[in-house]
C-alpha cells in the first residue's frame, strides 16, 4: 500500500492568535505583535495573513516615524510580501486584496519622502488589483473598505498632484460612490463581527470630515466604535484628537492627549506631544511650550519642525517676550523642512519678517480651539483702521467672518466674507481664498446651493501663495456635493 503525502495548502485565515497580532500591531505594540506572529509562524505555516499583519507593522513604523533610512531598510519587505501571498491559495478573495493592500501601504509611506511616481504607480496597481478582486468577489467588504476610499478621493487630487492620476492611474469614481461603500461595509460590519471595522469606521470619519464637511458626524462615527479606546491605543489617541481639534472641541482633544497610553509596549509617536501643545496653545495656556519641546527633543522625522518652531515663537509673543520670539523664528528658518504646507507657512511667515498682531494671533487661536466667543469678544470693538498693514486689515475681516459664521451670525459673516475677497483676491495671503471656500460652505449648510456653487468657483480662481493644495481640495468637494442641486 502507498503512503500518500498531501501537502497542506497555504491560505488565509485570520485565526484567534492571528486575530490578536493583527490588533497588537493596530495598538501600536509591535514587539508583542511580531513575537506572537513568529509564533503563529512556527505552529501554523501554512497561514499567510501573518505577511499582511507584518506589514502592518513596517508602514506605521514608517509612517510615525518618517525615518528616511528605516524606509529603505524596509521597503524590500514589500515585494518578499507579495511572493509569499502569491503562494496562497488563487481562489480566495484575500489572495488580490491583500497584494493590493500591501501596495497601498507603500505608496502612503512614499508621500511621506516625496517618491511621488512610485507612490501614484503603486496605487495605480493596486486599484488594478481591487478592480478585479471585485468583479471576481463584488461582496467581499474589505475590497469595499479600499476601494471606497479610493473613489472618493480621486475626484478632489489637488491640482499639482493631477499629473500623476493622468499619466499613471486607472484611477475613477466620486465622493458619493465611495461614501456608499463605505457606509456598505459599515452595515456589514453591524450585523457580523469584521476585522477591518474600526479601520473602516476612521476611514469613514476622515471622508465625512474632509470630503462632506460633516465634523459632527465624523465625530460621532468614531466615538461609537466598539473598541476605539485613546487610553489603551496611540492611534486611537491620535485620530480622535485629531478630529476633535478640527472640529471645535479642544478641550476634549486636550484631556484625550494627556491621558493617552505611554509605555515602552508602544511604539514611539512624538507627535502626540505636538498635538498637546497645540491644543493648549489654542486656549493659550502658558505651559503649551514644553509640549513642543518635547516633541523636537524625540522627533526625528522630517515634518512639523518648522511649525513646532512657529509656535513656540508665537507662545513667545503672546508672552511678550522679544527675545525667544527672535531666537524661535531663526531655529524655524534654520531646522526642518518645507514640504508640507504648515511647515511652508512656517518658514515662509519667519522668512517675511512679518510680526503678527497679537490681537489677531489670539483670536486666531481662540477660534481653531473652537473659543468663538472669547474670540470674538477680543475683536468686537475693533474695526480694520485699527490695524496699519494691508495684511492685518484683511486677515481681521477674515477672522471676524470665521467667527461670526460659527456663532450662526450668518448674514454678518457673509459680508465680512465678501469684504475679505474684494480686498485680498489679489494679494498672495490665503485669506481671500478660504474666505470664498467658507461662505460656499456656509450657503451649501442653508441650501443656496446657486451661491454656494459661486463661492466654491470663486475659490478656485484664487491663487494665494499659502494653502492653495486644501483649499482648492475642499472646493472641488464641494462642487461635487453640488451636482444636480439647483
Amino acid at each position: 500500500m502507498l503512503a500518500v503525502s498531501l501537502k497542506a495548502e497555504k491560505r488565509f485565515e485570520f485565526t484567534t492568535p492571528a486575530k490578536e497580532a493583527y490588533d497588537l500591531a493596530m495598538s501600536l505594540r509591535f514587539d508583542e505583535a511580531r513575537s506572537l506572529l513568529q509564533k503563529i509562524k512556527s505552529s501554523d505555516p501554512d497561514n499567510l495573513i501573518v505577511y499582511h499583519i507584518e506589514n502592518y507593522i513596517d508602514f506605521f513604523t514608517v509612517y510615525i516615524s518618517e525615518n528616511q533610512a528605516l524606509f529603505y531598510k524596509l521597503e524590500p519587505n514589500k515585494e518578499f510580501r507579495i511572493e509569499k501571498i502569491r503562494e496562497g491559495d488563487p481562489g480566495s478573495p484575500y489572495y488580490l486584496y491583500l497584494q493590493a493592500n500591501v501596495r497601498l501601504h507603500w505608496a502612503l509611506a512614499r508621500l511621506k519622502f516625496e517618491e511621488y511616481f512610485t507612490a501614484f504607480r503603486e496605487v495605480n496597481r493596486a486599484f488594478k488589483l481591487l478592480q478585479e478582486n471585485s468583479r471576481k468577489f463584488p461582496d467581499f467588504m474589505p475590497n469595499k473598505k479600499d476601494l471606497g476610499i479610493l473613489h472618493a478621493m480621486v475626484g478632489t487630487i489637488p491640482d499639482e498632484y493631477k499629473w500623476g492620476v493622468e499619466l499613471l492611474s486607472s484611477l475613477n469614481g466620486t465622493i458619493d460612490q465611495g461614501r456608499k461603500e463605505i457606509e456598505e461595509v459599515l452595515e456589514y460590519a453591524r450585523r457580523q463581527p469584521f476585522i477591518y471595522e474600526n479601520e473602516t469606521r476612521v476611514l469613514y470619519a476622515y471622508l465625512l470630515f474632509y470630503l462632506d464637511d460633516a465634523g459632527d458626524a465624523a465625530w460621532e462615527i468614531l466615538k461609537n466604535g466598539n473598541h476605539i479606546d485613546p487610553k489603551t491605543n496611540p492611534l486611537a489617541c491620535f485620530t480622535l484628537a485629531n478630529l476633535a481639534m478640527r472640529s471645535g472641541k479642544n478641550d476634549e482633544a486636550a484631556n484625550i492627549l494627556s491621558n493617552r497610553p505611554k509605555g515602552a509596549q508602544y511604539f514611539p509617536f512624538p507627535y502626540l506631544d505636538f498635538m498637546l501643545g497645540l491644543a493648549k496653545l489654542r486656549r493659550l495656556d502658558n505651559d503649551a511650550g514644553q509640549y513642543f519641546q518635547l516633541f523636537l527633543k524625540n522627533f526625528n522625522g522630517r515634518h512639523f519642525i518648522k511649525e513646532a518652531y512657529q509656535k513656540l515663537a508665537w507662545l513667545a509673543l503672546i508672552q511678550n517676550d522679544s527675545n525667544n520670539f527672535n531666537r524661535y523664528n531663526k531655529l524655524c528658518l534654520q531646522k526642518g523642512n518645507s514640504v508640507v504646507g504648515s511647515d511652508k507657512n512656517a518658514h515662509s511667515e519667519a522668512a517675511s519678517g512679518i510680526v503678527p498682531d497679537i490681537i489677531l494671533l489670539k483670536a486666531r487661536l481662540l477660534f481653531d480651539g473652537g473659543y468663538y466667543q472669547r474670540a470674538y469678544d477680543l475683536l468686537k470693538r475693533k474695526s480694520s483702521a485699527n490695524f496699519t498693514s494691508t495684511r492685518h486689515q484683511i486677515e481681521f475681516t477674515y477672522r471676524l467672518g470665521r467667527i461670526l459664521h460659527m456663532l450662526h451670525r450668518h448674514n454678518e459673516a457673509l459680508r465680512f466674507y465678501q469684504r475679505t475677497i474684494d480686498s485680498g483676491a489679489d494679494k498672495p495671503y490665503y485669506f481671500a481664498c478660504n474666505a470664498a471656500l467658507q461662505a460656499g460652505l456656509l450657503l451649501e449648510d442653508l441650501k443656496r446651493y446657486v451661491g454656494a456653487r459661486n463661492y466654491f468657483q470663486q475659490c478656485l480662481k484664487i491663487k494665494p501663495e499659502e494653502h492653495a493644495s486644501g483649499l482648492h481640495q475642499q472646493a472641488k468637494a464641494g462642487l461635487e456635493r453640488l451636482k444636480g442641486k439647483s
